[in-house]
């Protein structure tokens, strides 16, 4: 599943003695300061905002007093008629910048399988191929190609990669938000890099001549802008220190938080999508104790990056997407946790000029049936691809030579969301 992402060591690992395929003369400043010297594109961003395990719906923003089985109670929100659990105050605080999607039902109950169909709109193993992640089709369509910053960028864990989109749409990951992307700097200064780079380059040309394969080709690309981004000042995005104190504290010193915080700096920057996995939703056991503790760091950074783009401007362009593996069940098992349930349960999108301030589809009193507005996975990724301006049926085609629509077939898109 992840074997053609590109972690930052990966990404980097040539820079450190010379990047393969970059050409001599200068070329690494001119593409650097031609990239900071453009204008930034004004398309659309995507930062998903991902829990790992499935959040329980029950618990968060589907309360269901009725069902008894909950120990958090339902609270107001800033919107009139819609609640939200207890364990979220400051997201009560933002939700008419945000539109719960309680008709969530996607089939999928194994973590894998259903991973992969929320990431990537395909059951997994359709085709006999590796489909391309939402992060990869988003770099596919928004990003720019010239760019020194990556176009897909995960923070503080493990991303799925890029499938036929091709590995120039692999995900850079940076595992330490604190940290960002290390070892930019070359131990002698990037003159010396330079004469190392133009060196290697000179030696790889021959097989770049014999061997002009897209995937080659892709491949030299991938690290010419990973030396671009040593020489650009667009480095700077991942740097957390250039953040204030009151900011760093207002989306909570968690390790979540502080990735939030550094999806916010790449989009601004440029970069078109940003992954934010949160590890901890699998709630099998002592599912009140967890869920409180989580909520704990969920609720802050995502409050806070909500309100931190409307603040500057970039809400808009900056489609917010939290959701996961599937819901939870409702009830509470003898251990007191919940299990796998992705019959019914809650996603949510935030900004991205959708109509906010809105619950779309219903459950029962339980929380266990979809009574209207059901949503499958790829209704899902229909309606993400669609807010992103992307053209869900644009076909990509396999290395097999086959035609794959961006998603799959027999798709809905949620139209309460588009004025």
């Amino acid at each position: 599943m992840f074997s053609d992402r590109l972690c930052r060591r990966d990404w980097l690992k040539l820079t450190a003695a010379g990047a393969f395929g970059v050409p001599t003369s200068g070329w690494l400043s001119t593409l650097a300061a031609r990239a900071a010297e453009r204008p930034a594109a004004r398309h659309k961003h995507c930062i998903l905002l991902f829990m790992t395990g499935g959040a329980s719906h029950i618990d968060t923003f589907d309360p269901k007093p009725e069902n008894g089985t909950s120990a958090f109670k339902p609270i107001p929100t800033t919107v009139p008629g819609i609640q939200v659990c207890e364990t979220l105050p400051k997201v009560a605080q933002v939700m008419q910048h945000c539109a719960l999607l309680r008709g969530m039902s996607t089939s999928e109950g194994s973590h894998g399988r259903a991973r992969y169909y929320m990431h990537t709109g395909f059951r997994q193993g359709v085709g006999g191929v590796i489909h391309p992640s939402l992060g990869a089709i988003a770099s596919y369509h928004l990003s720019r190609p010239d760019d020194a910053l990556p176009n897909y960028v995960c923070v503080g864990g493990n991303a799925y990669g890029a499938g036929y989109a091709g590995p120039q749409h692999a995900p850079v990951e940076v595992g330490d938000p604190t940290k960002g992307v290390e070892n930019l700097r070359a131990a002698d200064g990037l003159a010396g890099f330079d004469r190392r780079a133009g060196l290697l380059e000179q030696m790889e040309r021959g097989f770049l001549d014999r061997a002009p394969d897209p995937a080659v080709q892709a491949h030299a690309k991938t690290y010419q802008r990973a030396a671009a981004l040593m020489h650009s000042a667009k480095a700077k995005a991942f740097d957390l220190t250039a953040e204030s104190s009151a900011t760093r504290d207002r989306y909570g010193r968690s390790k979540f938080g502080e990735s939030c915080l550094l999806a916010r700096r790449l989009v601004e920057h440029g970069v078109a999508f940003v992954e934010v996995p949160m590890n901890g939703w699998d709630t099998h056991r002592d599912n009140t104790g967890r869920i409180k503790n989580l909520c704990g760091e969920l609720d802050p950074a995502l409050a806070a990056l909500v309100t931190d783009l409307k603040e500057r401007g970039r809400l808009d362009d900056t489609l917010v997407v939290w959701m996961g593996d599937f819901g939870r069940t409702p009830h509470v098992g003898k251990q007191g946790g919940r299990d796998h349930y992705p019959r019914a349960w809650t996603t949510l999108l935030a900004g991205g000029g959708l109509k906010t301030g809105q619950v779309v589809g219903r459950t029962d009193k339980a929380g266990g049936t979809v009574e209207d507005g059901r949503i499958t996975a790829i209704d899902f990724m229909a309606t993400v691809c669609t807010a992103l301006g992307i053209d869900y049926t644009k076909e990509f085609t396999t290395p097999g030579g086959r035609p794959m629509r961006t998603v799959d077939k027999n798709e809905t898109v949620a139209r309460e969301l588009f004025g």
